[in-house]
């Protein structure tokens, strides 16, 4: 027999919403899903985050390795230079996504008043291919610091274009809408000045 006032659907509807919140695993399900994209991103970028913390200092151990190897020679042609680079862009590695671009530069500090900062030769490595790096003659820039009359520099130039892991490619940016700021590569370099360990110059003869 059927109560005065009780109605079976709304009954059975109340029965069932009461039996789905009593039913913990669906929402442990809804929390899952919420929270699974959520670490997925805080992994990735927490990964990414430390490579590239990573291979930025490996671009700075470049410049100082190369021009500590440079400055231990009283002499040098193109094909110990050349060497030389090769070594420091080896030291980038496991890292491969691309390759470091590293110059390298002796300067001469004149006695004239006031002095003037003169290229005596220079050689690089720009994708994997060497050459001149600056046609003589040529003058540059040093800090204040070490513009002193009389001194022999040897600057080395490391610079890497860095791509990350999870990159927007320029067409996808377009597509989405995104911003500039989601550029596919970050530059990373560093500059490194030592004086010669075991002469005053170090004369290139064939570069």
């Amino acid at each position: 027999m059927m109560r005065a006032g009780a109605h079976p659907g709304i009954a059975g509807i109340w029965s069932k919403a009461a039996g789905f919140w009593s039913n913990r695993r669906g929402v442990a399900a809804v929390e899952f899903a919420l929270i699974v994209p959520i670490l997925l991103v805080m992994y990735f970028v927490t990964m990414e985050a430390s490579q590239a913390i990573e291979t930025s200092k490996k671009v700075s151990r470049i410049g100082s390795m190369v021009a500590d190897l440079v400055t231990q020679q009283p002499t040098i042609v193109k094909a110990d230079l050349d060497a030389i680079m090769k070594i420091g862009t080896s030291t980038i590695q496991p890292y491969n996504r691309s390759t470091p671009n590293i110059t390298i530069t002796a300067i001469q500090v004149t006695t004239d008043t006031p002095p003037k900062v003169q290229v005596v030769w220079s050689r690089k490595v720009v994708n994997g291919v060497y050459s001149i790096g600056t046609t003589l003659p040529a003058t540059t820039t040093v800090p204040a610091t070490l513009k002193v009359a009389g001194t022999f520099l040897i600057r080395t130039e490391s610079n890497l274009a860095y791509q990350p892991m999870i990159t927007w490619s320029a067409d996808s940016q377009q597509k989405l809408g995104m911003p500039s700021a989601f550029a596919s590569t970050i530059s990373m370099g560093e500059t490194y000045y030592l004086r010669p360990r075991r002469s005053l110059t170090i004369p290139c003869s064939d570069c």
